[in-house]
Order: C-alpha cells, then sequence, then structure tokens
C-alpha cells in the first residue's frame, strides 16, 4: 500500500485532489511522487521532469492528481498556471544544496504573494528531503532560511525526509490527513 492510499483513508469518499509538487530542480520531486504512489504503480527508473508531469492515479477513496512541475530556472514559470486548481502543496527543498537555499527562498516568496495562493487557506508541506547527505542541514535550519515561521496564514509543516528510503514521508503524510478540509 502507498503512501497516498494511507492518506485516502481520512476522507471515505470518493474525491479528485490536486496536489502540486514544487520545489527546485535536482530536489527530490519525482522521486518522492514516486514513493508516495501505490507500490504497484512505482517505476524504478527516474529522470529529470521537463516542464512537469502530471501523475494520476486512484486509492481507495481518493483520485490524485499530482502535478509535478519542474524546478529549472526557465519552466519555473509554469507553476502559477496551475495555482488555481491546487488543494494542497508539497514543496520540496534540497536540504544539501544549502548555495541555492536562497533561490529556494525565492520562489517560496514569490509563491506565497501569487494572488491564486495568497488569500487561500491551502496546505503546505514542506519536504526537506536529501537528509541522508553528510552535509545536510536539518529541517530546523531548512525552516529558519526559508523563514517558514513567517507563514501565518496557512496550514504548513516540514519533515526532514530520503525520497531514495521513504524516511519521513510518512510522517508528511500524516499531517496532509489532518487538514481535513482541502483548499478550493
Amino acid at each position: 500500500m502507498g503512501l497516498f492510499d494511507k492518506l485516502a483513508g481520512w476522507l471515505g469518499l470518493k474525491k479528485e485532489v490536486n496536489v502540486l509538487c514544487l520545489g527546485l530542480d535536482n530536489s527530490g520531486k519525482t522521486t518522492i511522487i514516486n514513493r508516495l504512489k501505490p507500490s504497484n504503480a512505482q517505476v524504478q527508473d527516474i529522470v529529470p521532469t521537463i516542464g512537469f508531469s502530471i501523475e494520476k492515479f486512484k486509492t481507495s477513496s481518493l483520485s490524485f492528481t499530482v502535478f509535478d512541475m519542474s524546478g529549472q530556472g526557465r519552466y519555473r514559470n509554469l507553476w502559477e498556471h496551475y495555482y488555481k486548481e491546487g488543494q494542497a502543496i508539497i514543496f520540496v527543498i534540497d536540504s544539501a544544496d544549502k548555495l541555492r537555499m536562497v533561490v529556494a527562498k525565492e520562489e517560496l516568496d514569490t509563491l506565497l504573494n501569487h494572488p491564486d495562493i495568497k488569500h487561500r487557506r491551502i496546505p503546505i508541506l514542506f519536504f526537506a528531503n536529501k537528509m541522508d547527505m553528510r552535509d545536510a542541514l536539518t529541517s530546523v535550519k531548512v525552516s529558519q532560511l526559508l523563514c517558514l515561521e513567517n507563514i501565518k496564514d496557512k496550514p504548513w509543516h516540514i519533515c526532514a525526509t530520503n525520497a531514495l528510503t521513504g524516511d519521513g514521508l510518512q510522517e508528511g503524510v500524516d499531517w496532509l490527513q489532518e487538514r481535513r478540509s482541502w483548499s478550493t
């Protein structure tokens, strides 16, 4: 059973949930999405996303549409075209990429100030990924560098994760499960 199956358990009715998966390139977004899918739908070889990809899969009670948005600079302007449809955001950060933490913060600030996001209580789950790397920052340090404490008008949560092993992903899914009212 995939982690999205567990997420589906809290609803008990058929509903489509649109989740935007955002973050800089090489942060682990596609690997995380793959890990969250039911095991029989997971792929072995992960390649960088060009533009965006849409993953659709069903669990016992939910139909998921996950928009895996490329984090390459030339594609980040595509993100805003999907904000209106998003009911939750997963923002993935490469915790070992200290040099680009400022860029991740700039992209997060742009996201939070966009008119299609700014006035909505859309839940944002932050995955501080690549915690297995020797020089990775802690999730607390990532939270400080991104100034997450300044997000007062949206529910948010940060988890230390390793997309390759799945460590920390369940904590994030559990947090999303507690967000009973998906943003519309």
